[in-house]
């Protein structure tokens, strides 16, 4: 059950943010081994003059449309399903809702599984 943060520029249509958050829970699911109804999802939109990034850095070249996707996930995945959740991602949202490779721009945070809490004050993974 990952917890998922994305910021983007504000202004796209409620159907291209749903498509966005609904694309990244499905390739955790399918890759990550995450539970289909354990999405955990906010997404905030920034104003221009909210959000600054590399527009070239490392040679990639990134539009006003990025997507800064944090994740934070138990630290139980290996780094082939790391690397295969990137590509289902880029893939999904390219597909829908329409988002360039190159404007998506994902941080996975791996933290012990002692660290969540889903309520009632419990530390249910431990």
């Amino acid at each position: 059950m990952p917890l998922t943060q994305i910021s983007m520029r504000s202004g796209k249509s409620s159907a291209y943010r749903r498509a966005v958050m609904d694309r990244l829970h499905q390739a955790m699911v399918e890759t990550f081994d995450a539970p289909a109804d354990g999405a955990f999802v906010t997404l905030t939109e920034h104003a221009e003059d909210q959000m600054d990034f590399g527009r070239s850095y490392l040679g990639i070249e990134r539009s006003d449309d990025l997507l800064i996707v944090q994740i934070t996930a138990n630290n139980t995945r290996t780094v082939e399903q790391k690397k295969s959740l990137y590509k289902r991602i880029v893939e999904l949202l390219g597909e829908d809702p329409g988002v360039r490779p190159e404007d998506i721009f994902i941080n996975l945070i791996d933290v012990p599984i002692e660290n969540w809490s889903f309520g009632n004050g419990i530390a249910q993974y431990v």
